[in-house]
């Protein structure tokens, strides 16, 4: 899919001329009629094209510059095709918020077999041709044959160590499933049998968290993670967990808190 950059950098380039003859002409048919409602038309056409380029030009950036951002699509024996099509959704939105961020990431699919349930249903619902221009990068090799071992850092809800720092550094990884159909430990399992380091968010750390697992939908995680690479504070990414999930801050420990993990 990387082979998709260049042509995405090339449909990423402005054409300011040719956007400013259709805006002009769209403004002189629109004062031949006498409507505005033409003109605002033509306008939000033109800054609907113009944003999609830049969209585009920054995820090509990031295919090049960006940090590595990897999800893990080795879990699909383990989910009903009800729950792949939960997940795909989830990934869906994943890209779409990645790639209208300030600063996004380089996303990597990886696992993703070539006739597996994901690639079906990422195919069904994206088409051929959408697929092939995404900026993002898909494998059917696990992450330890892409990056080295000691850079990549499995984010689990079951990992003793707590994600104190972002660190610029380190390749990320977060499992793509739907944690509710999942057995406990599934991920963790995973991390440790290929002998990789690992870490959780720090949600005990900073919230009143009420009964339940501390899993978190993937686009709720690309959230957290986009806001504290961006910012490097728990107290701002961590706004991004449902509220219906937890009581609140530790108010009387943020401020400590984020000295500390700074």
């Amino acid at each position: 899919m990387f082979c998709c950059l260049l042509r995405s950098m090339r449909w990423a380039e402005p054409s300011w001329r040719s956007s400013q003859r259709e805006l002009e002409s769209g403004e002189e048919e629109g004062e031949r009629e006498g409507g505005p409602r033409l003109k605002n038309t033509l306008f939000l056409q033109f800054w609907d094209r113009s944003l999609d380029k830049l969209l585009a030009w920054k995820s090509a950036q990031s295919m090049v510059f960006g940090q590595p951002l990897v999800f893990d699509m080795s879990y699909e024996s383990h989910m009903s095709r009800r729950e792949i099509e939960n997940t795909v959704s989830q990934l869906m939105d994943v890209e779409g918020l990645n790639r209208r961020a300030t600063e996004p990431y380089h996303l990597h699919f990886c696992n993703l077999q070539p006739d597996g349930l994901y690639k079906k249903e990422l195919l069904q619902r994206y088409g051929a041709e959408t697929w092939e221009r995404l900026l993002i990068s898909t494998s059917e090799r696990q992450h330890v044959d892409l990056f080295p071992r000691e850079q990549l850092v499995y984010l689990t809800a079951d990992s003793p160590n707590v994600l104190r720092t972002f660190d610029h550094s380190k390749v990320y990884i977060i499992g793509a499933l739907v944690d509710r159909s999942i057995q406990k430990g599934l991920s963790l399992a995973n991390a440790k049998r290929l002998k990789l380091a690992t870490a959780r968010l720090p949600l005990d750390e900073f919230l009143h968290w009420e009964m339940g697992a501390k899993n978190l939908t993937l686009d709720q995680m690309i959230r957290i993670m986009l806001s504290f690479k961006d910012t490097g504070r728990w107290n701002e990414a961590l706004q991004f967990v449902p509220k219906r999930k937890h009581d609140g801050f530790h108010q009387q420990q943020i401020a400590q808190r984020n000295h500390t993990y700074l």
